[in-house]
């Protein structure tokens, strides 16, 4: 008999209670000081604008006297330490904290951060059945069929929700798109019998004899074969016998082989189970509400996050040996997936959306003022940014390059524009930048995406880099605030008009940090070719910070993002490819996958691979739960 096995056991629900009980220490801790310093400070400087009667921006400070209720609220507090510590908060025209008064909330505040309990409720979330979207239709179609047809492109767009159009909740389904639907089957059917060789490889099940039996047999393993691969999972008994009985009725109206065989292809391709990626909910019996996916739903999530298409034959056949739930073999794959080609499908629709690259060829700066501007060259600007983002993927660098990188792609349209010497081959090089340009924010897709069309936007660039580099995004603009003018002249620089429309304080409140920003970008135009002069004016693209952080230029952005944000950088691109990867929002309780995910970037060298690993290996990623009894 084994003795030490109880003992072992002992040991465990020893350290199990202990841990609890340091749990509960640190959250009476952690109440205690809410109750003692924060309340007080929300009482003499927040209660005003933040009450139940007068609740500016949503939120009202008087219902959390007792206690903060961190694990549903984690966010707002950790947007109320950065505002108050960037004195974006309170308005300039109230009465303002003193310093110690600052240092202190926000060490309370920070005590009520840390105890969150990642392991008090586990809460994997739960994704609204999801049809799939117009690129990951043409895709899938391409590697179920071998037809690149790209069908989708005539259907309606696809809503956008968190972002990125593969959000569940957002992707509904009007009666036209039906009816796309059955059109694109049926040409796919027509395509895939217009090919002999091509219908082989989606059929690949032959007749043994001439005989009707045998005819039958391999008219059920081809459909069994087909459909499976369609639904991403094994068909059941009851959908083969379905799809058969189709087959079989149009047998009996004595029509040929091939038409038979197309109306089973209309048949699966215009089903759900196609048409949607569905997952089981879990069952009454299972712990908590919540269960692990199998491996076919694994391999779908998996697929469809990092190629937008189906899993390919070695991820079927691992899930269906049960092997790709195991954590090695996930990280096995996810690497191999990562360098395939069809990982381009992450450049095109999670770099296409997280940095709004689509958006690039829909530009249309003043022909005026930017005659070298066409569009050719605004072609090429966006095929720089998915150059570099590729090469992000494919040669796992450190995500921070994002910010610091001294490499790109230029043709040599791009290059002239840019200063650079001519490149020496035809297409797109890989070349070192000059001067003053340093990662994505100095491409010029991004320089023109925040832009005017005649103009720069020193406030444009600094919100984007809020909203999607950092994730701190600055609340609306107040009602009664008039746009600056475009063109005026008399008012000086467009940094001493930028001045001018910060004098009002309940501009100035958010400007400072956007405006700084974006003005250390001003050494490029509207278009990011490079300038020393806007008009008449000298260039000053020098910047202060909150906290007296002072930089100037490109470069000195770049050095102060990376020295001073690289945490908050690195936890927005986490979130931005968690909501991606789950096409759905986030919530509180995915702070802790944003938590590990950083901890991981931080002990591997801040690789892409181990961002993409984090994700794929999470609670959220790998677990379904039911839905809410209240909803």
């Amino acid at each position: 008999m084994n003795t030490l096995k109880p003992c072992k056991i002992l040991v465990v629900f020893g350290l199990l209670l202990a841990s609890c009980d340091v749990a509960k220490s640190q959250d009476k801790i952690a109440t205690k000081s809410f109750v003692d310093e924060v309340v007080p400070f929300l009482k003499a400087h927040c209660y005003e604008c933040h009450n139940a009667d007068e609740s500016e921006g949503g939120i009202a400070f008087e219902k959390y006297n007792k206690s903060a209720n961190v694990q549903q609220n984690y966010d707002l507090w950790e947007q109320v330490i950065r505002l108050v510590n960037e004195h974006q908060m309170p308005p300039a025209d109230q009465p303002q904290p003193s310093a110690d008064e600052i240092a202190e909330v926000s060490l309370a505040l920070k005590a009520v951060l840390e105890s969150f309990d990642c392991s008090a409720d586990k809460h994997p979330g739960r994704v609204t059945i999801r049809r799939l979207n117009k690129a990951e239709y043409n895709n899938t179609i391409r590697d179920l069929t071998g037809l690149d047809l790209k069908l989708a492109d005539g259907f309606p767009s696809d809503d956008v929700g968190e972002g990125f159009d593969n959000i569940g909740d957002v992707l509904s389904l009007p009666p036209i798109l039906l009816e796309k639907y059955l059109e694109a089957a049926y040409t796919i059917a027509d395509g895939i019998f217009e090919d002999k060789k091509l219908s082989k490889q989606v059929f690949p099940h032959e007749p043994a004899s001439d005989n009707l039996l045998a005819q039958a047999q391999a008219a059920q393993l081809n459909i069994q074969h087909f459909a499976s691969r369609a639904f991403r999972r094994p068909v059941t008994q009851d959908e083969q016998v379905r799809l058969f009985t189709i087959m079989r009725d149009a047998w009996g109206q004595d029509v040929e082989s091939t038409e038979i065989y197309k109306t089973v292809v209309v048949a699966v391709l215009t089903s759900p189970h196609f048409l949607f990626r569905i997952e089981k909910d879990p069952e009454k019996d299972d712990d908590d509400g919540i269960r692990k996916l199998d491996g076919f739903e694994l391999a779908s999530r998996l697929s469809y996050f990092l190629w937008s298409s189906m899993p390919d034959q070695r991820l079927l056949d691992l899930a269906k040996t049960g092997k790709l739930t195991e954590r090695d073999v996930l990280v096995t794959e996810t690497k191999r997936m990562l360098l395939d080609p069809k990982a381009s499908a992450i450049v095109e629709n999670f770099a296409g959306q997280w940095l709004q690259l689509r958006d690039v060829t829909r530009l249309e700066p003043d022909p005026d003022l930017f005659p070298t501007f066409d569009d050719e060259l605004q072609q090429s600007m966006r095929k720089e940014t998915e150059l570099f983002f590729q090469a992000m993927v494919s040669e796992d660098r450190n995500v921070l390059e994002f910010l610091t990188a001294d490499f790109t792609y230029v043709d040599q349209k791009l290059a002239t524009h840019y200063g650079m010497q001519p490149v020496k081959d035809e297409g797109f090089q890989r070349v070192k930048l000059l001067q003053g340009r340093r990662g994505i924010l100095t491409h010029a897709s991004i320089l023109m995406l925040t832009s005017n069309p005649t103009r720069t936007s020193p406030v444009k660039r600094g919100k984007w880099i809020l909203d999607n580099i950092l994730a701190e995004p600055p609340p609306p603009p107040p009602a009664d605030v008039p746009e600056l003018e475009e063109g005026i002249e008399t008012l000086g620089s467009l940094r001493e008009q930028m001045e001018q429309h910060r004098a009002n304080e309940s501009c100035a409140v958010c400007h400072r940090t956007m405006d700084a920003l974006g003005f250390g970008l001003e050494n490029f135009d509207a278009i990011g070719a490079w300038r020393d002069r806007d008009g008449k004016f000298e260039i000053d693209a020098s910047g202060q910070l909150p906290g007296g952080i002072s930089f100037d230029g490109a470069d000195g952005l770049m050095k102060i993002l990376t020295e001073n944000k690289a945490e908050q950088f690195c936890r927005c691109l986490a979130q931005k490819l968690l909501t991606y990867g789950l096409g759905r929002g986030l919530t509180t309780y995915d702070r802790c996958v944003i938590n590990d995910a950083y901890s991981r970037l931080q002990s591997k060298g801040y690789r892409f691979s181990e961002l993409v690993i984090s994700i794929v290996t999470s609670d959220p990623f790998t677990m379904r739960e039911a839905m809410p009894l209240d909803d």
